[in-house]
């Protein structure tokens, strides 16, 4: 209809009414969205209406010509060649227009057309430079006379700062501009000064020089009553900083940090925290920082920024002694603040000796007086406070054991405390203090080894893998590296380990290098394979030494059954039906046995096991299925069964990416009515590869209750990430073999 009607249109915009004109400008907009090949019939047409002196026709066809550019590119360099200056001329005009009380708003002459024609020019000016500089003079004018009292002023003056900001370069056209922004600031209209700050974001990647002069009142909106206003402010500032005044705009929001809303808390401690750690000038400097921040806001430190101080404290040796007495003032004012309860206590485990002697005294300093049984206090305080989750408490327990050995004196009743805990309904904490209780009666010979200090960490492979650097692998005892699936977290080597994230992304078995980060952890020298009971064993692992170590857990022999873990009236019963009754996160386990090692203790512990959701297959065969595809994707479904359990099919799907670009956040889900039952194993991976190179697989099992009598259908939907922007296919399965 609109092909048809075009011509009609195009000559409706010649007619004398200059109504009529303006209706059908209107409706060739309508029409060149609707069909972008006819966008050329329109554009002289168009061009003749930016003539026009009715404002409401020149008002219609200014915007057409703006989607016309939009739509078309020869549209584009017709108008700027063409009309720029026609169209500057018209703004200087309406700028300059005396008082007409038909378009007078608030003293301002047709603010709407003001708006309009700024459009338009910043369409024309991007990436012109020509086109830029035939503006600039009429855009400075408009800057300067516009009145900035009135709503329709700022609006006016609103977009000639976007206009600014968009075409090419003009340094002092900027300055003006930011200082625009700058005066909308100090308004009192909350939505003014919200669109100004949204506007600074854009100019501080032009002009950060004139954007930094209006620091100060940046500073105060991050303290507005507003919340929008708030955050958008912090972000800005965030943006500002740089080496030569994080200090001071770190000072600033340190002393906002303790009297904010709670509900601002987290965002403003996020990103204090990523100030300091990125613009630290120095490492006393970044742990000072910190330590003003844990206090204030240690509930609102994410693992990852903590973590990484401690990496940064074990590097700092001259600053050890400083940092631990630091650690034991705040404590005693700001126990409840969790993260720095985990910090102090692990500081203490590890320096408790020097917290005491007062080692390594700084020239700032004020010297404490702090015996071993204060150092002991602050942990028994620590872990009888109910209100701190299970990994503090067992900090703490595993703080105690080490002060067991720099505290000789303190030893019995640190022994007495952790056996208080070997009857906790908290399995955890029983089980630590079980073991150390052990150690400290039974292993005196070998404790101080075990419990020496930690080595110190590498700075730059923390923060490698921080980045995402290093492949988040889990390597067996034999080397062969277990690719995490799809949507499963990172499993924990071992928890002692984790709990600092002090464990590598590859945990493999110690070298005769000491490498490995738990064999320095504990300064054990580990018995060669040879050496072992049984030598043809393969070596353990690090996880599996610290974990034999503390007894968190043993790996299963591999001559346990799943027959043993059932009980006998279960013998006759299907995998299907066993694995319903244990709530299996997995299916059927292969026949194999999994090796003694790091994965079949994850298998244990966590669940991550290799194992197979399909079984052998010794049933009949299905052809192949593509489920679903699209000019970018392709599903394929293959199908088997287990004989004597026809009701249950197992489904294993395939995807392939059929586009140049690599897909990652790959995530598939699938729904199916109430009379089947689905179960999803985690996918083999979430990075899907270009042009077919590799593919993606995800094992399912579909439990048919109306076999025979009904056939299977399932509805699909895929998600993915392609160049950072998120896509999203869906699609129904009808057409499965019909005896599935």
């Amino acid at each position: 209809m609109a092909r048809d009607l075009a011509p009609e249109v195009e000559r409706l915009l010649q007619f004398r009414d200059p109504n009529i004109r303006k209706k059908a400008a209107l409706c060739s907009i309508r029409i060149v969205k609707k069909v972008p090949d006819l966008a050329e019939n329109f554009i002289n047409p168009a061009a003749s209406l930016l003539k026009e002196k009715h404002h409401g026709v020149l008002l219609t066809g200014i915007q057409l010509c703006t989607d016309l550019c939009n739509i078309s590119a020869e549209a584009l360099e017709y108008f700027r060649k063409k009309c720029t200056d026609g169209l500057v001329k018209v703004l200087k005009d309406v700028a300059n227009s005396p008082y007409a009380p038909e378009y007078d708003v608030s003293g301002i002459a047709d603010p709407f057309l003001h708006i309009k024609l700024l459009k338009l020019l910043r369409v024309l000016g991007q990436g012109d430079a020509d086109a830029s500089d035939s503006m600039n003079d009429i855009l400075a004018q408009v800057a300067t006379k516009t009145e900035s009292n009135k709503n329709a002023g700022n609006a006016i003056l609103y977009e000639c700062v976007s206009t600014i900001m968009t075409i090419e370069e003009n340094g002092g056209l900027r300055v003006l501009a930011v200082n625009i922004l700058g005066r909308f600031l100090s308004s009192r209209d909350n939505n003014i000064r919200y669109v100004a700050l949204n506007m600074l974001m854009k100019a501080i990647a032009l002009d950060s020089q004139a954007v930094q002069r209006h620091r100060a009142t940046i500073l105060e909106c991050v303290k507005d009553s507003d919340a929008s206003i708030r955050k958008r402010a912090l972000e800005l500032v965030y943006l500002l900083v740089n080496e030569s005044n994080v200090k001071s705009l770190t000072k600033e929001l340190i002393d906002y940090l303790e009297i904010s809303d709670p509900e601002f808390k987290g965002d403003l401690t996020a990103k204090i925290c990523s100030i300091v750690e990125k613009f630290s000038p120095e490492k006393i400097w970044y742990i000072d920082q910190m330590l003003k921040v844990l206090p204030k806001a240690g509930n609102y430190v994410k693992d990852e920024v903590w973590h990484a101080l401690i990496v940064v404290i074990t590097n700092a040796s001259d600053l050890h002694g400083y940092i631990v007495r630091s650690l034991y003032r705040e404590l005693q004012t700001a126990g409840e603040q969790e993260t720095l309860v985990r910090v102090a206590v692990w500081c203490i485990g590890e320096y408790g000796e020097m917290l005491v002697g007062n080692a390594g005294m700084l020239n700032q300093e004020d010297p404490i007086t702090v015996t071993e049984s204060d150092a002991v206090d602050v942990i028994e305080t620590a872990i009888k406070c109910h209100s701190l989750d299970l990994a503090t408490r067992a900090m703490c327990l595993m703080a105690l054991l080490k002060l067991s050995s720099r505290f000789p004196s303190c030893s019995q009743r640190i022994n007495d405390t952790i056996i208080h805990y070997k009857e906790s309904l908290v399995l955890e904490l029983q089980q630590r203090a079980i073991e150390f209780n052990y150690i400290i009666e039974k292993h005196q010979n070998i404790r101080s080894a075990l419990v020496e200090r930690m080595p110190v960490l590498d700075e730059a492979t923390y923060s490698g893998r921080r980045a995402g650097s290093v492949p988040a692998a889990v390597s067996t005892s034999q080397g062969a590296p277990l690719n995490l699936p799809n949507g499963v977290a990172k499993p924990t080597a071992a928890p002692l380990v984790d709990l600092l994230d002090l464990s590598s992304d590859e945990v493999s078995a110690p070298s005769s290098s000491g490498g490995d980060f738990l064999h320095d952890l504990f300064g054990v020298d580990l018995p060669p394979a040879s050496s072992q009971p049984g030598g043809n064993h393969a070596q353990k692992s690090g996880t599996d030494v610290l974990l034999d170590l503390l007894s968190i857990g043993t790996p299963l022999a591999q001559s346990t059954s799943m027959a043993d873990m059932l009980s006998s009236g279960d013998e006759n019963k299907s995998p299907a039906d066993i694995l319903d009754k244990l709530g299996s996160p997995s299916g059927p386990p292969s026949q194999a046995s999994p090796p003694v090692g790091s994965s079949s203790m994850m298998d244990l512990l966590d669940g991550f096991g290799p194992v197979s959701s399909v079984p052998e297959n010794n049933g009949p065969t299905y052809p192949s299925l593509v489920a679903f595809e699209s000019s970018s994707l392709r599903v394929t479904f293959n199908f088997s069964k287990q004989p004597g359990n026809p009701q249950t099919t197992y489904v294993e799907a395939q995807f392939v990416n059929k586009s140049p670009n690599a897909y990652s956040n790959f995530v598939f889900q699938a729904a199916v009515p109430k009379f089947l039952q689905l179960h999803l194993d985690p996918a083999s991976s979430n990075t899907l590869p270009a042009s077919g190179n590799g593919s993606i697989t995800q094992k399912l099992r579909l439990k048919n209750s109306q076999h025979g009598k009904k056939s299977l259908v399932m509805r699909i939907r895929i998600g993915y990430k392609i160049n950072d922007k998120d896509v999203l296919e869906e699609g129904q399965v009808n057409n499965f073999p019909r005896d599935l």
